[in-house]
C-alpha cells in the first residue's frame, strides 16, 4: 500500500489503521486500544494537555520492539517509548497519534557483574527495583531523580537528581546501550569496558535523545560500592543567598558532599505540613556525606564550619538510618507537598541550571520575580550542580493565569541563559521547552535536525519532541 506524505502535526490515518490491524493480529491481548489504556500512556506530570496514542503494546523482548518499529516504519506511524510516565515536559505525549511501547514487562536484570561494578538491565527496570536486587552484593546504582523512574526512561532523558553532585548524571553512568533503529534492527553502542576510543560515542548520542533517535532495549550501567558510613542533616539560613554561598564554598573547597539540596522558605513550609516535620521555615540545606566513619565525621565538621561562616544555624547531623530516611523522604515528596499548598490549583514544574558561581544570583532574582508577580511557587534545588526547580501553582482553567505562568517560565529561562546556564538541567526538552532550546543553542539545533533526519528519515521516533522538525524531515 502506498503511504501518504505525513507532515508535522498531521495524523497519518491510513497508516495508523493499517498498523492497528497488524499489531492486534501479532500481539493479541498485549495490544490495547481502549480509552483508559491510551489515557494512562499519555499521562505526564505536567500541565501540558494529554495527547493520546492510538494503541499500546506491552512488549516483552527486543524482538517485539523490532517488529513494532518495522510495522510503524513501513507505514510512517509514530512510535513513543513509555517507561513509568514520570516525565515532566510532555515526553510521552503522542501529538500525531501512533503506538506507545510500554516497557513495564521488559523489567529483567540481565547480568550483575559485581567484580566489574556494572549491571545490564532491560529498560523497564526501575531504579528502586534495581537497588533492591543489588543490596546483597554491596553495590548500588546512585542516580536518584526522586521518582521511581524506569532505567530506560532515565537514560532517554539524561536524568540525574540528588546524588549527581558526587556520582554524576546518567551520561556518566551509562556504559552501553542496545537500541532498535529505524530499520528495525538492534545495535550495540559500546562494550562493557570503562573507557573506549573506538569510533563515535554513540552511547552518549542516544542518552538524552528522549526516544527521538531509536528505542532503547537494554542499558549497561556503572555501579558504586555501598558506603561504609552515611551521615547527613539539615541547616537553616537567614536568606537564600546565604544558603547558596554555603553551597558554593562547600563545592569550591572540595568537600566531597554526596547530596546538597536547597529548599526555600516556602518549600520548607510545604514539607513541614505535608511530612509532619517541625523544621525552621527558612531557606534550608539538606546534606549527606558518604565514606568511612572518620571521613564522614570530617566532612560534616567542614560543612558545619562553612555554614557558620555563612550565617547558618547550627548543623543538625545524624547517622541514624531511620532519621535520614525520613529526611530524604520529605525531600522526595517536595512536589506533592507543594501541590498540597493549594490543592485546587495545577502545578507547572520547571527547572534550569547555571554555573555554580551564579546560583545565588539566579535564585535570588527568581524569588524576587515570584514575589513581584504574586505566585505561589516553592523552589528546591540540587544546589551542588547549580540546578534548581520551581513549581508554579496556577489555575489551568483561567487562560490569563496560564499565560502568567508561561511568561514566568520564559523569564526564568532567559535569566538562566544570560548567566551562562541551560533551560533544563534534568527535565529535558520534550514539548514544553522547544523554543528555549533554540534560544540556548541556535544553529546547533539545525545539526540536531540533520542527525535526526539521518537516523530517523521517516520521523517515526517520538516526533514533536526536543525540536519542531523542518518540513524536509518528513519528505518522501
Amino acid at each position: 500500500m502506498a503511504v501518504k506524505d505525513v507532515r508535522p502535526g498531521v495524523r497519518n490515518e491510513e497508516g495508523i489503521a493499517t498498523v492497528l490491524g497488524l499489531l492486534k493480529q501479532q500481539f493479541g491481548e498485549r495490544f490495547q486500544t481502549g480509552q483508559s489504556f491510551r489515557e494512562q500512556h499519555a499521562h505526564t506530570t505536567t500541565y501540558l494537555p494529554a495527547q493520546l496514542p492510538d494503541g499500546v503494546v506491552f512488549v516483552e523482548s527486543a524482538e517485539d520492539v523490532k517488529a513494532i518499529v518495522r510495522a510503524c516504519g513501513t507505514q510512517r506511524v509514530p512510535v513513543i517509548p513509555f517507561g513509568t510516565g514520570s516525565s515532566l515536559e510532555g515526553q510521552v505525549n503522542a501529538p500525531n497519534g501512533g503506538i506507545s511501547i510500554d516497557f513495564s514487562r521488559m523489567n529483567r536484570i540481565l547480568a550483575i557483574n559485581a567484580e566489574d561494578l556494572d549491571v545490564v538491565v532491560e529498560p523497564g527496570v526501575t531504579r528502586e527495583q534495581l537497588n533492591t536486587e543489588l543490596r546483597d552484593t554491596g553495590l548500588f546504582f546512585p542516580i536518584d531523580p526522586g521518582a521511581n523512574a524506569s532505567i530506560g526512561g532515565m537514560a532517554a532523558t539524561r536524568a540525574s537528581g540528588t546524588n549527581a553532585v558526587r556520582y554524576g548524571t546518567m551520561k556518566d553512568n551509562v556504559l552501553a546501550l542496545t537500541v532498535v533503529t529505524a530499520d528495525g534492527e538492534e545495535i550495540r553502542t559500546a562494550q562493557r569496558a570503562r573507557k573506549s576510543s573506538a569510533g563515535y560515542d554513540l552511547t552518549r548520542l542516544f542518552v538524552g535523545s528522549e526516544g527521538t533517535l531509536g528505542v532503547i532495549t537494554s542499558v549497561t550501567l556503572r555501579l558504586q560500592g555501598i558506603p561504609e558510613k552515611i551521615g547527613g542533616g539539615v541547616c537553616a539560613f537567614p536568606t537564600v543567598k546565604a544558603a547558596c554561598d554555603a553551597v558554593i564554598m562547600t563545592v569550591q573547597m572540595g568537600v566531597p558532599v554526596a547530596r546538597i539540596e536547597l529548599l526555600d522558605q516556602m518549600q520548607m513550609r510545604a514539607c513541614n505540613a505535608y511530612s509532619g516535620l517541625s523544621y525552621a521555615e527558612k531557606p534550608t540545606l539538606f546534606v549527606e556525606f558518604h565514606g568511612t566513619e572518620q571521613t564522614v565525621a570530617l566532612q560534616a565538621e567542614q560543612f558545619s564550619e562553612i555554614a557558620r561562616e555563612c550565617g547558618g544555624d547550627s548543623f543538625s547531623f545524624t547517622a541514624n538510618a531511620k532519621e535520614r530516611s525520613r529526611l530524604w523522604k520529605a525531600r522526595h515528596d517536595a512536589y506533592w507537598a507543594s501541590r498540597a499548598l493549594a490543592p485546587q490549583l495545577n502545578g507547572l514544574s520547571t527547572d534550569v541550571c547555571v554555573p555554580i558561581s551564579r546560583l545565588a544570583d539566579c535564585m535570588v532574582e527568581t524569588q524576587a520575580d515570584v514575589e513581584e508577580h504574586g505566585f505561589l511557587a516553592p523552589i528546591v534545588g540540587h544546589a551542588g550542580d547549580g540546578n534548581f526547580h520551581v513549581l508554579i501553582l496556577f489555575d489551568d482553567t483561567d487562560p490569563a493565569d496560564v499565560a502568567r505562568a508561561e511568561a514566568f517560565v520564559g523569564r526564568l529561562n532567559a535569566r538562566a541563559l544570560a548567566m551562562g546556564g541551560t533551560c533544563t538541567g534534568e527535565h529535558g526538552i520534550g514539548q514544553g521547552k522547544l523554543s528555549f532550546l533554540e534560544q540556548e543553542l541556535g544553529g546547533a539545533v539545525d545539526l540536531m535536525r540533520t542527525i535526526k533526519k539521518s537516523l530517523d528519515p521517516q520521523n517515526i521516533f517520538n516526533p514533536g519532541k526536543i525540536f519542531a522538525p523542518a518540513p524536509s524531515m518528513v519528505d518522501a
